[in-house]
């Protein structure tokens, strides 16, 4: 596959890092494009001085066209929103970064027709009802009904990408993935997930709630292996526009095994109190049919992957 120019919004950041150095790996050249110029995980991830980082607005419109023009982008992964606490705390600044920003993709997308062949972009499994409407795995057909503003911003980008591409023949697809973990994790909502590796990692205890219910454990690097599929893969392959991604379904309880397994002094206590409020159950048969979207990480790869790299940079030794 020839080189391609790949824009990524929010391309400093946790997940979008992971993406840069994803893109950069299979050869292709990788911009930056975030409020942020800190490339700390670009560092720490060694694509620091392969990825070009451009400080931008999402809002602004002007200022997105501008940088795929300049830049020569064919390719865009939209990841740059204000997440769920962070929408929560400041609705409007949550529509505007998180709907007119996607807007602004989508139009400099139209603008630039003849240039950009796809735009890849982050909605959410967020979008989804709470587990208790769900009696099995959730398809991308199933009932989508968001308790959040963040979800609901989703919910809406999902309409406004069909209108593009149905009415303006923007190529988009839309990935659902759930909560990343892995090295460099900044601290949210879900931060207690982090904790069960890292608390341990570091030789710290950890009390956590939760224990019978299922989490999807999904390793950053293989939400930005599904990106790059995403917004690689050829029209011909894509029998939808939308699709979950996920990694392994594991309770809580088993999520703590699996760390005591890596680590038999881990210090780690799991209590069933409290009751989650995210759906988690994806059925992502079609990524893996459509995209060839196929984890790397298991529970337990991808936490001794993770652990090591807390280990290393606290000068530990590392897990076996």
């Amino acid at each position: 596959m020839s080189s391609s120019t790949v824009l990524v919004t929010g391309g400093t950041g946790f997940i979008g890092s992971y993406v840069a150095k994803e893109f950069v790996d299979h050869g292709h050249d990788v911009v930056a494009y975030d409020l942020s110029t800190d490339t700390e995980i670009l560092g720490k991830l060694g694509v620091a001085d392969d990825v070009a980082v451009r400080r931008g607005d999402v809002t602004d419109p002007t200022d997105v066209v501008r940088a795929v023009r300049e830049t020569g982008t064919t390719h865009v992964v939209h990841l740059a929103a204000l997440l769920t606490n962070a929408a929560e705390d400041n609705p409007r600044a949550a529509m505007k970064v998180n709907v007119e920003g996607t807007n602004n993709v989508f139009e400099a997308a139209r603008t630039l027709s003849d240039q950009v062949e796809r735009v890849a972009w982050a909605s959410s499994a967020a979008i989804y009802a709470p587990p208790e409407n769900y009696d099995d795995w959730v398809t991308e057909d199933d009932l989508v009904y968001p308790d959040t503003l963040y979800g609901a911003s989703k919910g809406y980008n999902e309409h406004q990408a069909r209108v593009y591409r149905e009415e303006f023949g923007v190529s988009d697809v839309a990935l659902r993935p759930t909560v990343a973990y892995g090295p460099y994790r900044e601290t949210g909502g879900s931060a207690f997930l982090a904790n069960i590796v890292e608390k341990p990692a570091l030789g710290e205890p950890f009390s956590v709630e939760y224990g019978d219910q299922a989490i999807d454990w999904q390793h950053v690097a293989d939400v930005a292996q599904a990106f790059r599929r995403a917004a690689l893969a050829p029209e011909a392959d894509l029998s939808q526009r939308v699709y979950n991604v996920r990694g392994e379904l594991a309770t809580i309880r088993e999520a703590a095994e699996t760390m005591r397994e890596l680590m038999p002094d881990a210090d780690l206590t799991v209590s069933d109190e409290g009751e989650l409020p995210w759906t988690q159950r994806l059925d992502m048969t079609a990524a893996q049919e459509d995209l060839g979207y196929d984890p790397e990480y298991d529970l337990e790869a991808g936490f001794r992957q993770y652990a090591n790299v807390l280990r290393e940079e606290a000068g530990l030794e590392p897990l076996e």
